[in-house]
């Protein structure tokens, strides 16, 4: 008899296809529902921006509500990935001002970088949400914050951070977050030599003056 073959069975090219597909209308979704709001996005927007008939998307989830539930689970599992490989390259020990720079710039790219459509939305669209939808949702936002809080904690022993560190996480998010609303890439001609009239903010001008906020400077 002859021997089978050890592990999961290869996906055939259509199973890797609707995968393909799938990947393809959450970007789409999460494209428009930043750029136009999840009220004025038809799943028939979605299909179009996709590259897909307008019924497409009813083969991949049941309707617009749990489309956005999973633009949203997408985002967060994405950051969560792109925090630990962030984190990963810090050497052992690393100190925690150190840590959080690498936390914020990583959290500057989640929100404002490449594929960025994703964040935005969950935090302008949640209450579109059904209960149950939440869940998941909250579970991988509670892993990804939970994170900062000894490093916050850390740098509040040391006297680096003066508040409360619950409190500080809260506001800091919340400041983060709200770049979405204000910032603009610098010019793709932008160099580092232009003056401060010619050239935007990178996300490492950001970071600096982010840490400079929050944080004392060191004695």
């Amino acid at each position: 008899m002859a021997s089978r073959p050890r592990g999961r069975p290869r996906k055939t090219a259509e199973e890797r296809d609707d995968g393909n597909r799938r990947q393809a209308l959450l970007a789409a979704a999460a494209h428009l529902f930043r750029l136009q709001g999840f009220d004025a996005t038809s799943t028939r927007d979605i299909a179009t921006a996709a590259g897909m008939r307008s019924g497409s998307p009813f083969y991949h989830f049941e309707n617009k509500q749990a489309l956005l539930a999973a633009v949203m689970q997408e985002g967060m599992r994405s950051a969560l990935e792109r925090q630990t490989a962030a984190t990963a390259g810090l050497p052992t020990p690393a100190a925690a001002r150190e840590r959080l720079s690498v936390l914020v710039r990583n959290h500057f790219e989640v929100l404002l970088g490449p594929d960025s459509d994703f964040i935005p939305v969950m935090l302008y669209e949640w209450r579109r949400l059904a209960p149950e939808q939440v869940g998941e949702i909250t579970a991988l936002k509670d892993a990804y914050e939970a994170v900062w809080v000894p490093v916050l904690s850390s740098l509040h022993a040391s006297g680096q951070l003066a508040g409360d560190p619950v409190l500080a996480r809260l506001m800091i998010f919340g400041a983060l977050n709200w770049s979405v609303q204000w910032y603009r890439p610098p010019p793709p001609t932008s160099t580092p030599r232009a003056s401060h009239a010619q050239r935007r903010a990178t996300l490492d001008d950001l970071t600096t003056t982010a840490l400079q906020l929050f944080l004392k400077e060191r004695s």
